[in-house]
């Protein structure tokens, strides 16, 4: 068996991730829960070579030996668009490969809630994703950026490590930017943007002090920010971000961020009770109070404010996960499992 039997394979049964690493056989990720392909073998040295290489350039072979590790983005025919990290484990060459659809889904079609067209609806500010790898940031950020796509005319400017979803203009123009392939670093991606004209600009990760202070500066120079970033809940985000700053220039940022920030979803994938997994969303929106505590160093309050502004459209993780317990989607055992505050989670479901 092939890489490109072991692609279709996956496709076919609406997985999400292949994994071929030495002393295992080639695993599969299907609705989240990892199983071995049938029929192949534990892998050896070769064996995982000779899966891995044949999606690889001769430039990105000779990068993988000297640098170790490489993220690229690989077509496959016109079934589907995976992203790969080749890596080393144990001297051995892995990979991890995540399956991007080639069709761009609606936030309809994604279960998401209605307020996230007011997201895509913004003309300037940052707007954030957060959650670990595999919960379905890039799908929800793809449905907002591809709403805007189809709804205005702007220039949407992508920068992505590697690019995932290919966008066709349809209204805006777009320019999707690869790391190693069309700029040599976030740094200069980052520095570069503000030249070329943009109304959007997508952060495919927020992952440093640098990434983060750019970020920021494009939001505040009048231009609409989307981005990941890898936190837990919408407070926890806020207190990640101020943190990654030194010390003297927290309370400088504390302004930039309250004045810039316009809304966090924090999101996961979680198994429903027909199958499939169901996004499950902690949702806040910048008001003017919600700013305040950005300001003021009281992020400690943010789960409050969250709680008590339903009517602005925000949700707290836990009354997310109490609204699928109740429509049926997941069970109680699932809501409980994945709480950010289990006691919290216990006291809506009346345990």
């Amino acid at each position: 068996m092939n890489i490109h039997d072991i692609m279709d394979m996956l496709i076919n049964q609406n997985g999400s991730d292949i994994h071929i690493i030495v002393g295992t056989p080639p695993m599969i990720r299907i609705h989240g829960v990892l199983q071995a392909v049938e029929g192949t073998p534990v892998l050896n040295t070769e064996q995982a070579e000779n899966l891995i290489y044949p999606i690889m350039t001769q430039e990105q072979k000779d990068f993988v030996t000297v640098n170790k590790e490489l993220d690229f983005g690989y077509q496959f025919k016109n079934k589907g668009r995976f992203r790969v990290n080749v890596y080393h484990t144990q001297g051995a060459i892995a990979a991890a490969m995540r399956l991007i659809p080639t069709d761009i889904k609606t936030i309809e079609e994604l279960q998401l809630p209605p307020i996230l067209h007011e997201f895509s609806r913004y003309s300037q500010g940052l707007v954030l994703l957060t959650g670990p790898t595999g919960e379905g940031k890039s799908t929800s950020l793809a449905a907002m950026i591809d709403e805007i796509n189809s709804t205005r005319s702007e220039h949407i400017v992508t920068i992505e490590d590697p690019v995932e979803f290919l966008y066709k203009p349809k209204k805006s123009i777009i320019s999707q930017r690869e790391i190693n392939h069309d700029t040599h670093s976030w740094g200069v991606a980052l520095k570069s943007v503000l030249r070329e004209d943009p109304d959007v600009v997508l952060i495919g990760e927020m992952r440093d002090y640098e990434t983060i202070a750019s970020a920021i500066t494009i939001a505040e120079t009048g231009h609409l920010v989307f981005a990941t970033l890898h936190t837990s809940s919408a407070s926890q985000t806020v207190d990640r971000i101020i943190d990654v700053f030194p010390a003297h220039q927290q309370s400088q940022v504390r302004q930039q961020l309250a004045a810039t920030i316009k809304a966090i979803v924090a999101q996961r994938l979680l198994p429903g009770i027909g199958g499939g997994r169901v996004p499950a969303l902690e949702i806040l929106v910048a008001t003017p109070a919600m700013a305040n505590l950005v300001r003021e160093q009281k992020t400690h309050q943010i789960d409050s404010v969250i709680q008590t502004s339903a009517d602005q459209g925000m949700v707290l993780f836990e009354t997310y996960l109490q609204q699928l317990v109740r429509r049926g989607a997941i069970s109680k055992e699932t809501a409980i499992q994945h709480a950010f505050r289990p006691e919290d989670m216990h006291r809506l479901l009346g345990d």
